[in-house]
């Protein structure tokens, strides 16, 4: 394998695209790979501009050429249908909210898009994710880092990246503010210099989940009862598919207080509601852990933690349960710990590692 030749995942925005320049600028010998992740199944994304779109591929494709560079384009369409896709409906169906950018990182662009890198005789892969690597010598293990601006740091969508792939990736954007990428991207003339961000999720078109998993599972449309805690019925939803833990919006409840769900049930299709207190809780289970900075949790480690992607580190403690599982505890009570959600764990700017929000449980107890 050439060491200085590099893919660079292109998604034909400014982020990736200022990343090729960047590795091109220190010498690298760069290749652009754009993933052409939708199919037929799902071709009404394909205008609708986002990282999987016929227009992300030419934008991807015209900043190659700005920069003159290889490029290629590569279908991972069935493996993001079965990895990605198809996850994300039998999460919503077990009543868990997904969270499809961690599997996409998981599966396809640092695994898939690292197999066929190696194809072309590159073993290191970058993206235009706002993250850092390094490597603990005390440890002999790979780290993966915060970006330097906290409003864009991506660290929280890359726990799952294992110690191989953690030697192979590169982050070139690491140490970027999003503003300071838009002016490179404007200073070499690439015409992505002002292209929005991409959609959360890139698949569902316009946001409607609902939508979206209706059309896919049919099944999660069919309405059930509203209860409280204590079994009391206070109406009917269209769907679990509309609802995920601490909604209020489409309750539809005649009540003169404010109720968000707090548990979906999916085999019976109810939805219980409680108040903003009901929401809060300390501590939950967390399975098919993987570790970043550390081999394993031996014992209780005191960490901050995160349990979605757009809220602040919180103080906490993690308990080794066994079996990938851990229990985290955090100091003060979280609002709406969901399941289905990442939870990462950090020391300081490393990640420490991650998995997915099974459930809740008692503070100090398994």
């Amino acid at each position: 394998m050439a060491r200085d030749r590099v893919v660079v995942a292109m998604s034909g925005g400014v982020d990736s695209s200022v990343a090729a320049a960047l590795l091109l600028e220190q010498g690298r010998e760069v290749i652009g790979i754009t993933m052409q992740l939708w199919s037929p199944e799902v071709s009404e994304i394909h205008d609708e501009g986002g990282c999987c779109s016929l227009s992300a591929v030419e934008d991807a494709r015209r900043v190659a050429n700005r920069l003159g560079i290889p490029h290629y384009v590569a279908s991972f369409h069935a493996l993001f249908t079965q990895s990605v896709i198809a996850d994300f409906v039998r999460e919503y169906a077990r009543g868990r909210t997904p969270n499809p950018c961690v599997r996409c990182n998981q599966f396809v662009k640092f695994a898939a898009l690292r197999r066929r890198a190696r194809e072309l005789g590159a073993d290191t892969i970058a993206t235009g994710h706002y993250a850092c690597t390094g490597f603990d010598r005390a440890t002999g293990r790979y780290l993966l880092r915060k970006g330097a601006d906290p409003r864009k740091d991506q660290s929280y969508a890359l726990y799952t990246l294992t110690q191989e792939q953690l030697a192979a990736a590169l982050f070139p954007l690491g140490d970027l503010s999003k503003g300071e990428t838009r002016r490179r991207a404007a200073a070499l003339g690439l015409a992505v210099a002002s292209r929005p961000d991409s959609q959360e999720i890139c698949f569902v078109p316009g946001r409607d989940y609902g939508e979206f998993l209706r059309h896919r599972a049919p099944e999660l449309a069919a309405p059930g009862p509203i209860v409280t805690r204590d079994g009391r019925v206070l109406g009917r939803h269209p769907g679990i598919a509309f609802f995920t833990t601490g909604q209020k919006r489409g309750l539809r409840l005649p009540l003169p207080y404010p109720l968000y769900v707090t548990e979906i049930h999916p085999e019976t299709r109810t939805l219980v509601v409680g108040s903003e207190a009901e929401l809060m809780a300390r501590a939950c289970v967390v399975e098919d852990l993987n570790w970043v900075a550390i081999p394993d949790l031996a014992a209780p480690l005191e960490v901050t933690a995160r349990v979605r992607y757009n809220m602040e580190e919180q103080a906490a403690v993690l308990h080794p349960l066994g079996g990938g599982r851990a229990r985290l505890e955090f100091a003060e009570a979280q609002r709406a710990i969901t399941p289905g959600q990442a939870a990462v764990f950090y020391r300081g700017d490393a990640v420490l590692g991650g998995g997915t929000v099974a459930g809740l449980a008692e503070p100090g107890s398994g």
